[in-house]
């Protein structure tokens, strides 16, 4: 295998190709083989709901792979020869079982916006290729096909309920006519193509589901491949076993053989590698993947960079010892980054300034196994996800037009251009629930499979403005240990994805001891979900609610006013920055 150049990403993909990497397969070519096993399927790279959408076939035990033809650049308005020409060809090389087009965040209307190639649905009926569209996809398929789509009176975001009809392919044999399912759309179809029946809609009238069997093409407005559409699950299976006939037979056993071949063969047999561990699951699982690859060429650090929760430090150097059984070396650069960030407010430079800070450090203990080893270590271990690849769209490298930045991860987007590495990044085509299903094969502590996620800006990203102002940080770490530690005693820990505090920039007056007090207002958010792309709140008795209000502002000196987040994702994100 060739060597990439420093700064490249490794991982993810492999020679045994269960899951294509969707921009990875331009910078590396040798990366693009297909599984001889399964049926393989595509799905339209319009926007980050095609990667969760694999994720659900990946769940299902069958094998995708997201499409790296040119479906989203309109021919009409190309000026320079694109490095994806003849995307209909592309397609039928592939030769999928199954083609999926994925939602977006882009209308229809909109000039240059995604589209599929000419022929593209003449070759899927002349070769009985399925095709389900999903939001964006079903207003495109809708509009292609001689249908019509309008901005819709009133859009229709977060869970609502919708009414479908049993009889149809697509909802066969389902307990019931309505369920709850996630939308996000202000686009609608208002008149459907010759052969297409309507076989849900929305409370508010809106065609939710539409299908044409002759054809084998199918629509769903609302988004089933998010984990808070009730039944979207079962949807994307029928569709997938029952309409396309697909077999499953993918697990993560595949992922995990596949991730240690990749890790010996990029490393190689001589070099060494540094590993950023943070304490929570994914650095760790990364950290358990390649020692299991290469052994003791791996060398393991945990930083404490001044942005950790109350006495992070001491805990997670303690569970390394007593629990993961690998040596870590602690690094403090504590007062290094903190004076970086001093008077920084604006969140994207505050991701970027920590990426890049973290970058530095790492460029120094790599110099350090130098002097202990006599190698130099040339590549660096991250527990990146997908969610993190998705919300820093378009990453650096992907060519991507079509999918939106959320906000940038320090492992992704925050990160310097010039590395000095070549990262090596196991989990990165992976979502959270799968990550923990990776360790558990690997047995990897349950102290650190259950851990809620805790975000690599650390407190950061949970302090809004500047992080050095008015104790924010001994603050909020008050907050968040009373806040945890309640959740924990009501037995509440395992039912929550992630729970933490927030420290607002604004005061309230408050009557504390008989006396008016002007002191900080802080938020507490309690999220459930299961990848952390979508995520719905927590619903605490109101008794659990009021009494951690009430210890936070007795123990908490300069906080008198406590305030519970009940916001979904979409249409907020999970972290407040």
């Amino acid at each position: 295998m060739p060597t990439a150049r420093p700064g490249t990403r490794l991982g993810g993909c492999g020679k045994r190709r269960d899951l294509l990497c969707f921009f990875d397969v331009l910078r590396h070519r040798r990366f693009f083989f297909f599984s001889r096993v399964l049926p393989r399927f595509v799905f339209s790279r319009f926007s980050n709901a095609a990667r969760q959408a694999a994720e659900r076939a990946r769940r299902a035990h069958i094998s995708p792979q997201i499409s790296r033809a040119r479906l989203t650049v309109s021919v009409a308005r190309t000026r320079h020869p694109s490095p994806h020409a003849r995307p209909q060809k592309r397609i039928t090389d592939q030769n999928p079982s199954v083609i999926i087009l994925s939602g977006g965040p882009n209308s229809v209307h909109v000039e240059g916006a995604p589209t599929v190639p000419e022929g593209f649905f003449d070759h899927c009926q002349a070769h009985s290729i399925p095709v389900l569209g999903i939001c964006y996809g079903m207003q495109l398929l809708v509009q292609r096909l001689g249908g019509q789509v309008e901005a819709a009176d009133k859009a229709e975001y977060g869970r609502m309920p919708v009414h479908t009809v049993n009889d149809s392919l697509l909802f066969k044999g389902e307990p019931g006519t309505s369920q709850q399912v996630w939308m996000s759309h202000g686009d609608e179809a208002t008149r459907l193509p010759e052969g297409f029946a309507c076989v849900g809609k929305s409370d508010a009238g809106a065609v939710v589901a539409i299908e044409d069997p002759a054809r084998k093409l199918f629509g769903l407005q609302y988004h089933p491949e998010v984990t808070h559409s009730e039944r979207g699950f079962e949807t994307i299976k029928r569709f997938l076993f029952d309409i396309a006939g697909l077999t499953a037979g993918w697990s993560m056993q595949n992922v995990l053989d596949e991730q240690i071949a990749v890790v010996k063969e990029t490393v190689g047999p001589d070099a060494h590698v540094i590993c950023a561990l943070s304490g929570g699951v994914d650095s760790a699982v990364a950290a358990t993947l390649v020692h299991r690859a290469i052994g003791d060429r791996l060398h393991c650090c945990f930083v404490d960079n001044g942005l950790l929760r109350f006495e992070e430090q001491t805990r997670v150097m303690k569970m390394f010892k007593d629990h993961l059984h690998l040596p870590v070396t602690c690094i403090d650069d504590s007062a290094r980054l903190l004076a970086k960030l001093k008077g920084v407010t604006d969140p994207e430079k505050k991701r970027k300034t920590i990426g890049a800070q973290f970058i530095e450090v790492f460029k120094e203990y790599k110099v350090d196994v130098e002097k202990k080893t006599g190698v130099r270590p040339t590549f660096l271990v991250q527990g990146t996800l997908y969610p993190d690849v998705i919300e820093s769209c378009p990453p650096p490298g992907s060519d991507q037009k079509h999918s939106h930045t959320i906000k940038s991860h320090h492992n992704v987007g925050g990160l310097p251009k010039e590395l000095g590495f070549e990262l090596v990044e196991p989990l990165r085509m992976l979502f959270k629930d799968e990550v923990r299903k990776l360790g558990l094969l690997m047995d990897v502590p349950k102290q650190f499979i259950s851990r809620h996620p805790f975000p690599g800006p650390g407190l950061a990203v949970r302090v809004l403005g500047d992080v050095c102002a008015e104790g924010a940080l001994d603050t909020i770490r008050a907050v968040d240990e009373i806040y945890i530690n309640a959740i924990r005693e009501a037995g509440l820990y395992d039912q929550i994805w992630q729970a933490f505090a927030v420290f607002l920039p604004i005061k309230s007056v408050g009557v504390q001891g008989d006396q008016r007090t002007h002191s900080h207002v802080v938020g507490l958010r309690a999220i459930t979900s299961s990848d952390g792309m979508t995520a719905d709140w927590f619903q605490f008795e109101p008794k659990f609610l009021q009494e951690v209000s009430a210890k936070i502002c007795n123990q908490v000196k300069n906080v008198n006013r406590v305030v519970y987040d009940i916001t979904s994702k979409p249409p907020s994100t999970v972290e407040w920055e």
